[in-house]
């Protein structure tokens, strides 16, 4: 989820810990208690910062180690621990079960989106993304802050928020029927599908979808029940035999890139003084572009002596833009 929501989910589970007579007796333990929960709702996304390295580096570990089972188990005795230091009269086995608890709630609620974590790491690094959640859901969102706002009225915030997590589950089974009768509306009309990412939008209504058969990629939109596809790929494996390809593979960006990636396509383009190779994620396509790329530009005038002259990976939403990342002569990341 977003850190938005995730630090309104803090709030919340710090509301329910009064439900806890051991809380709810003690003020201190309280503040404590909500310091945690706020902390720990917050504390494995840390990796946000890899962003002031570079694009690579964050792609590639961004909801990977830090929500990780050791990092879990790592970020719920840490977080209590250094709380207790400053307060050593609370009790500490509250403070720890509440703080762990939301730094749980954080990696749980973070596999439902498309972009997902590396949740079950270090059993298998795949990315667990199950994609019938949006990053930013505003039913969930207006939930919690109506919840803050009543609570700050004089609401009960136990019960009050019991009530309101029950109604989140709800709309969580009911998003999980929306995606398994989307899934099934694809089987229908698609043949061969072998894999299916889906992307839910900000409207309820309407879904991304990208679709891996052996032979194609299908790109659409599906909108009240009814599936468009939007563009056709042909599913082309990545030619490790040529050695411009076989170049670009060991740039560092190209490796961030498909090591998050689950469905991209690869192009090659020519120029006078370079080979430009580009994957392009499937899955974010907006307003006719596909903005999630990963270039790479190769100095192939030397015979086998290749050279990475400039790479990228990132979000850009114009050529423009794109171009100007892959400055001459410079990688940027």
């Amino acid at each position: 989820m977003d850190t938005g929501t995730h630090v309104v989910m803090g709030v919340a589970l710090g509301g329910i810990a009064t439900l806890d007579p051991a809380v709810s007796s003690d003020p201190t333990l309280f503040n404590a208690v909500l310091i945690g929960t706020l902390v720990g709702s917050q504390a494995p996304d840390i990796d946000t910062a890899l962003k002031l390295k570079n694009n690579a580096v964050y792609i590639r570990h961004h909801r990977g180690i830090t929500h990780s089972i050791p990092a879990v188990l790592l970020w719920g005795i840490s977080i209590p621990g250094i709380i207790y230091l400053f307060n050593p009269e609370v009790n500490f086995l509250h403070l720890w079960l509440w703080s762990f608890l939301a730094v749980i709630l954080h990696v749980f609620v973070d596999i439902f989106n498309a972009y997902g974590t590396q949740a079950y790491r270090p059993i298998t690094k795949r990315w667990v993304a199950y994609g019938f959640i949006n990053t930013f859901d505003p039913y969930i969102f207006i939930l919690h802050i109506a919840g803050i706002v009543a609570w700050n009225l004089g609401a009960s915030p136990g019960i009050m928020w019991l009530i309101i997590y029950g109604v989140i589950a709800i709309y969580y089974v009911k998003r999980y029927f929306d995606k398994r009768e989307l899934v099934r509306l694809i089987h229908e009309h698609v043949e061969g599908v072998t894999q299916i990412a889906t992307s839910p939008t900000i409207k309820q209504n309407i879904w991304r979808i990208a679709i891996t058969t052996p032979d194609h990629y299908y790109v659409g939109r599906a909108e009240n029940g009814h599936l468009k596809i939007l563009d056709t790929f042909v599913n082309k494996p990545i030619d490790e035999d040529d050695p411009v390809v076989q170049k670009a593979l060991t740039d560092h960006n190209i490796k961030a890139f498909l090591s998050f990636s689950p469905v991209y396509r690869y192009e090659l383009s020519y120029f006078d003084e370079y080979t430009e190779v580009r994957f392009i994620d499937l899955r974010y396509r907006s307003r006719g572009r596909y903005p999630f790329v990963a270039v790479a530009q190769i100095d192939d005038e030397h015979g086998d002596n290749l050279k990475i002259l400039n790479s990228y990976t990132g979000w850009v939403f114009t050529e423009e833009k794109l171009q100007n990342k892959l400055s001459p002569m410079e990688s940027k990341s």
